[in-house]
């Protein structure tokens, strides 16, 4: 399972991004999450910077997450529709981008509760946006985030029944919790959709931990996802605070690929 398990590069932010990919490269990952955090992030001479840090790390980016998501409620989901088609160039961007960088996954925290379009709207822009990832073989991925559309398990099945085959999910385990489920309920009705996850520990003070420092049963996870077919990634996750030194991450890293 050497590959399958990798960080996120968010993990260290602050960090401008090209460091915080470098400094996941000189920790020895292998699999990593990309985010982006800016406009320029994204014009073609700092994506050629990305690469060559990629490649002299051999680094493997499967995913990448964009930085306007705070702001999808605003641009892609309200009910002023010019702004939803005038914000729809960026997004094609960051999927060439996405592509660019080797990834297939891009993760998507879509509207906050509770919004101002109804359901069947949601899932139709969602399901444009998805058609458009398709282009740069890049796969558009709803992922479950407390306070938003998207944070229970019924709406994501709802969303499944809606767009059909091409529906796919970011199962975040630390969301999950947060919005009072646990990752099982998302499981259970989601199955073959989830192809990406991110993982996190948690206590009774924390709930953002590094893995194997907290209460959660992550041997009883690695088998409920394998009952689904599940061969992707498990990408660690952590905000800057959750966590005192790289080396905590590592750890817990070095932890998770024994355990397999």
């Amino acid at each position: 399972m050497h590959n399958r398990i990798g960080v996120s590069s968010a993990c260290f932010y602050p960090l401008e991004t090209e460091k915080a990919l470098e400094t996941a490269g000189e920790c020895c990952f292998h699999t990593v999450e990309l985010f982006l955090n800016s406009h320029s992030e994204l014009e073609d001479s700092f994506v050629d910077e990305l690469i060559a840090i990629k490649e002299k790390y051999n680094l493997d980016i499967v995913s990448v997450h964009p930085f306007a998501s705070f702001a999808e409620s605003f641009y892609l989901f309200s009910n002023y529709e010019r702004r939803y088609t005038d914000i729809l160039p960026l997004y094609d961007r960051l999927f060439e981008v996405t592509a660019r960088l080797g990834a297939d996954i891009f993760v998507f925290h879509g509207a906050k509760i509770p919004g101002s379009i109804s359901d069947e709207e949601y899932c139709k822009r969602f399901a444009h946006l998805i058609e458009m990832g398709k282009k740069y073989g890049v796969r558009v991925c709803q992922e479950n985030v407390v306070h938003h559309r998207s944070e229970s398990p019924a709406y994501l099945k709802m969303m499944k029944e809606s767009i059909g085959e091409n529906f796919s999910v970011v199962l975040d385990i630390k969301q999950a919790h947060r919005a009072g489920y646990t990752p099982y309920e998302f499981i259970d009705v989601l199955g073959e959709s989830i192809i990406h996850v991110h993982i996190s520990d948690r206590n009774e003070e924390k709930d953002c931990i590094p893995p194997l420092t907290g209460e959660f049963d992550f041997p009883k996870l690695f088998r409920e996802m394998e009952k689904t077919g599940y061969n992707g990634k498990y990408i660690i996750e952590l905000y800057y605070w959750s966590y005192e030194t790289k080396e905590e991450i590592v750890e817990s890293y070095n932890k998770l690929i024994r355990m397999q």
